[in-house]
């Protein structure tokens, strides 16, 4: 065991040795491995950052909650002229599941509606996302209030005139000295009493943060709009309870709706059950293909580097033929030039992975500061695979050239390099 050791060992430093008197041949050699690891692992860092900012912005729902609406999230069999004659989800239609559905934690009727202008005094705020919701929304979102409280069951149903602000908003409205709680603002060209404002979220990638938001009841904004509006978007948001079977859970509930709209059996449901769970596992099929096509990019790089390493090794083993002859005859195994050689190629690939991973650091921290709240993430995980595709790399880039440097006869080897 230790005369192995020493093999390594001594392979080691000759292949280092190597590498520092050839300067500018390791230096061109490296450049195609640091190009495709950079580019295989800030693709994966990009994709898992992405992955991670969009499951944080969905985190708050639960993933069995379950979307009702005329539109679907996903791809479906219905052809697109019958989705576009189906009927939008009616408030009527939302308190008949609420009241009817067992198993039925929170639900909620939202409408989608365009941004509004707020109005506090001489500050002004434009084109802000107005949440039109029922009181439910509270817990079913799990939101978290900095100061005050949200609309109660009460204040949803009769559509009080309560507004409950995004932190920013408030922040803006008030000139982040005045207390919001109790102050009146003007939407809608009317008043509305500001009850609740929630905590600091910060922005996403894709922006629409809570902060920028503010939420009201659903059925003063109904008075407005209408329930045939095509300018809005209705919603029946459903959290079914924990431990119960899902699927079992989602036919009754297409059941119920298919009866209250008297839908034959034979008919097509007209209305979609969105599930977040379905949405999750298509985040997780884009951002798979995502990386399986980095990788495949990215390989042609690596593929090149390859190659770069490869030719260099070959150059190197003739360069050296007559010290691989000296080295022989001095009783230097087969094993041991063929370890030199091969560490030699390892060696040169890892060093172009590490710079490839410092870049790809490099460039995480400059996108996590222009980008504002999205974090660009380089996982420890993506370090490795970052290195041991290098090390992979080197290792059969130089496993042709380091085996026939194995093989030369020593007075061939000698004799030529004289």
């Amino acid at each position: 065991m230790l005369v192995y050791l020493r093999v390594l060992k001594e392979s080691f430093g000759f292949a280092v040795n190597a590498l520092k008197n050839n300067k500018l041949r390791t230096f061109l050699s490296l450049v195609g491995v640091t190009i495709g690891i950079f580019s295989i692992i800030a693709v994966l860092a990009a994709v898992d950052s992405l992955k991670k900012e969009i499951e944080g912005n969905i985190s708050s729902l639960d993933k069995s909650t379950i979307i009702l609406s005329h539109f679907s999230f996903g791809p479906t069999h219905v052809p697109r002229w019958k989705r576009e004659q189906f009927p939008m989800v009616t408030y009527e239609e939302y308190q008949y599941l609420e009241s009817s559905v067992p198993n039925l934690d929170y639900a909620t009727y939202t409408l989608n509606v365009p941004n509004e202008t707020i109005k506090y005094g001489d500050n002004q705020i434009s084109d802000v996302p107005i949440g039109a919701v029922t009181s439910s929304y509270y817990y079913i979102e799990a939101l978290q209030l900095d100061s005050g409280r949200f609309f109660n069951g009460a204040e949803s149903n009769s559509g009080s005139p309560v507004v409950v602000l995004g932190y920013e908003i408030a922040q803006k409205l008030f000139n982040g000295s005045e207390q919001a709680i109790g102050k009146q603002v003007r939407i809608y060209g009317r008043k509305f009493t500001v009850i609740g404002v929630l905590e600091k979220e910060g922005a996403g990638l894709f922006g629409g943060s809570k902060d920028t938001s503010v939420w009201m009841p659903v059925n003063i904004v109904r008075r407005m709009y209408g329930d045939n509006n095509k300018s809005t978007f209705p919603q029946i948001v459903i959290k079914p309870k924990k431990d119960i079977d899902n699927e079992e859970f989602i036919a009754l509930l297409g059941q119920k709706l298919r009866l209250k709209r008297g839908l034959k059996p034979d008919e097509v449901s007209s209305f979609f059950v969105n599930q977040l769970q379905g949405f999750a596992d298509l985040i997780d099929n884009i951002t798979s293909q995502m990386n399986l096509a980095g990788w495949f990019i990215s390989g042609f790089s690596l593929l090149v580097g390859g190659f770069g390493i490869a030719n260099i090794m070959f150059v190197s083993v003739k360069e050296r033929t007559n010290l691989i002859g000296i080295q022989k005859s001095l009783g230097a195994k087969n094993r041991f030039i063929l370890l030199q050689f091969l560490f030699e190629a390892v060696i040169l690939a890892v060093i172009g992975g590490l710079i490839g991973l410092f870049l790809v650091f490099l460039v995480s921290i400059l996108a996590s500061q222009f980008t504002g709240d999205f974090e660009f993430v380089l996982s420890l995980w993506n370090m490795f695979v970052g290195t041991a595709i290098s090390a992979v790399i080197g290792l059969i880039s130089g496993i042709l050239p380091a085996i026939s440097a194995s093989k030369l006869d020593p007075v061939e080897a000698i004799r030529t390099g004289m």
